[in-house]
């Protein structure tokens, strides 16, 4: 079936996760999370793939499980649900995520590898791959994305502190995110029509991310 909209009470089975982070609610509430969570977010992946998955892969629903080997935090669940189209993470990724705060969507680098960031650098560092970032970036906060990253504080080792991008330069991810509080389209096809274009309009700093930067070559730990 296609998607229709997340299920009437997919906000409500958050708002008890984030009260009650517990096997015994989860199970309790397994059923909702079936059929007004999970069925409708890889509905909505399906619809999405064939526009988005060439060059970045056939996408896939994050499990709900948190790793909590190494948290201090130790809930066993996630609080929202994410789904991503990317061909490895830090090469440029189309995420939606539906949980207590609504729907959201995001693009872009949220994670690099070593060799991943020296790609990013010495692509930022030339002023035609470097200014083209630069602009899409802006464009992307000039249309209400928010643009965030984990940040050096200081200039990265072999460049100029007065460089022109040395912001760009010091991010260690990059990516953008909007939203849309919990309303009504939420539970209509409508949701699908936001995310559509949404993501249409992260997709050239998600190419350029694909094209610049790449899937990372490090053996997988």
């Amino acid at each position: 079936m296609g998607f229709e909209g997340f299920g009437e009470y997919a906000i409500d089975f958050y708002d008890g996760l984030e009260a009650d982070n517990s096997k015994s609610y989860w199970d309790a509430n397994l059923a909702t999370y079936k059929a007004d969570v999970r069925a409708p977010m890889e509905a909505l992946l399906a619809e999405l793939v064939p526009e988005f998955g060439d060059g970045f892969g056939e996408g896939k629903v994050f499990r709900p499980y948190r790793d909590v080997r190494f948290a201090k935090d130790k809930t066993p669940y996630k609080t929202h649900c994410g789904a991503v189209i990317e061909q490895g993470r830090g090469g440029g990724a189309y995420y939606v995520e539906v949980g207590p705060a609504g729907l959201r969507v995001g693009g872009g680098c949220f994670h690099f590898e070593s060799d991943q960031l020296a790609r990013f650098r010495r692509a930022v560092d030339t002023e035609v791959h470097g200014s083209e970032l630069a602009k899409v970036l802006a464009k992307l906060e000039k249309s209400g994305w928010e643009v965030k990253g984990d940040r050096l504080k200081s200039k990265p080792r072999g460049f100029a502190e007065d460089h022109p991008r040395i912001d760009l330069l010091r991010n260690r991810s990059v990516y953008a995110v909007r939203g849309w509080e919990p309303d009504d389209v939420l539970h209509e096809r409508g949701a699908l029509d936001r995310v559509r274009k949404a993501w249409r309009q992260v997709r050239v700093f998600n190419e350029w991310a694909r094209d610049r930067v790449g899937a990372s070559e490090k053996p997988r730990r």
